[in-house]
Order: structure tokens, then sequence, then C-alpha cells
């Protein structure tokens, strides 16, 4: 899978998508427009009301899981924390993942969560400063798929290791269920806080709304380029 980046390319070139974004170059690629705030808020409060539907269907679904097999259950925990993948591969700008997983965890308060605001809140700037990391360390120019899987598992182990520690309490780490936990957590993370939201922004591309957006013109130069 080729790079989605923000770098020039020659009109020579050829890539499969997403390609380069011309135009958007330099420092002013990374500053927040009013759109970007906007989506960026819709986004946020379309994944906060995923969060709270979650909040109830975890319970079964862990009883189930846990039956199986002990920490299993961890496999499903990243979808409270996939919306920050997926934000910064629609947005694009350094915080994406903190704003959109802060607006997240608000709607989700609001409408109702049985966890307190202080800790979710203190949990979404976590997972979202992880979330960045792999997307930092290319100056945020590249938005691929192994891009957001290392995104997703960085996620992953931040919050696998923060349930044992403060959360599992009495549960080793090196013992089985602590083993089991960490796999589950970072498979999970992988598929769905990694693969799950770069299938959901090419979804999102191709419908046509983010096209004002870096994400949606870079299918737009790509597929220009392919009809040239």
């Amino acid at each position: 899978m080729s790079a989605i980046d923000n770098r020039p390319s020659s009109s020579s070139s050829s890539s499969s998508f997403p390609s380069g974004v011309p135009g958007v170059l330099g420092a002013s690629r990374l500053k927040w427009r009013p759109v970007d705030i906007a989506v960026g808020a819709a986004l946020g409060a379309a994944c906060g009301v995923i969060f709270w539907g979650f909040n109830f269907a975890y319970m079964p679904i862990s009883s189930v899981l846990g039956a199986v097999l002990p920490g299993l259950a961890s496999v499903t925990h990243a979808m409270w924390y996939f919306s920050g993948t997926l934000a910064l591969l629609i947005l694009r700008k350094p915080g994406a993942a903190m704003y959109v997983n802060v607006v997240g965890t608000l709607v989700e308060t609001v409408i109702g969560s049985q966890y307190g605001v202080g800790f979710v809140i203190v949990s979404a700037l976590l997972q979202g400063l992880f979330a960045e990391i792999p997307f930092a360390l290319t100056r945020y120019r590249v938005f691929n798929l192994p891009v957001s899987i290392a995104s997703g598992l960085l996620v992953a182990l931040e919050y696998g290791l923060y349930l044992l520690f403060f959360r599992y309490q009495g549960v080793s780490i090196v013992s089985p269920r602590g083993i089991v936990h960490m796999i589950s957590e970072l498979t999970g993370g992988a598929i769905l806080s990694g693969v799950m939201p770069w299938f959901l922004m090419l979804g999102l591309v191709r419908t046509g709304a983010l096209d004002r957006l870096a994400s949606g013109r870079a299918l737009i130069d790509t597929e220009s380029s392919s009809r040239v």
C-alpha cells in the first residue's frame, strides 16, 4: 500500500491512492482551519455515540469471551479508542486524535456514561497522544495502512498496560490472563484501531464527504492523474 503524503510530486510521476496533495505544502498544511475544526467536532460526536453504545454492548460480549478464555475480551477494547487514528487519517493535523477523542468523550458523558468524566478525559488524551506518535514521526506527511496500524498498536499497548497497572488489580503481566489480555489488546488495536479506520477513511473519501480536506483531495488528484 503506497503512502498518503503531503509532499509535492512531479507531474510525470505516478502513484496509487492516496498520492501527494499538490498545493498543501510546508507549515500551512498543518494549520487548523474552520472546516477542520467543524469536521473534527462532527467526527468526535459520532464516535461519542459509538462509545456510548459500546458501553452497553461490552458487558455481554466480555462475559461470553471471558468464559471462552480469560482476557480474551480485551480484543474488543479498541472500539473505545479507534477514533484517534481515524481522526488523524481524515484531518491530518497535529492534535487531531486528542481533539476528536475529547469531543467524543464529552458527548459520551453527556448522553450517559458509567465512567467518571475525569478518568475518561485523561484516558482520551493519553490514547490520542499515543495515536499521534507514528504520524508525528513522519512529520504528518505519510498516511498509509502501515502507519495506521502502528498508531492502533501504540494505543493498544498504552491502554493494555494502563489496565494492568491501574484497573486489573492482582493480574500480573506475565500471568496467563495478563499475557492473553495483552495479545488480545494488541490484536484488537491492530484490527479495530488500525485497519478499520483506514477503510472507514477510504469509504468516507469515496462518498465525497471529505472533498474539502486533504484526505479527500488526495483521492481526487490520484483519480485525475490515472485518467490522464
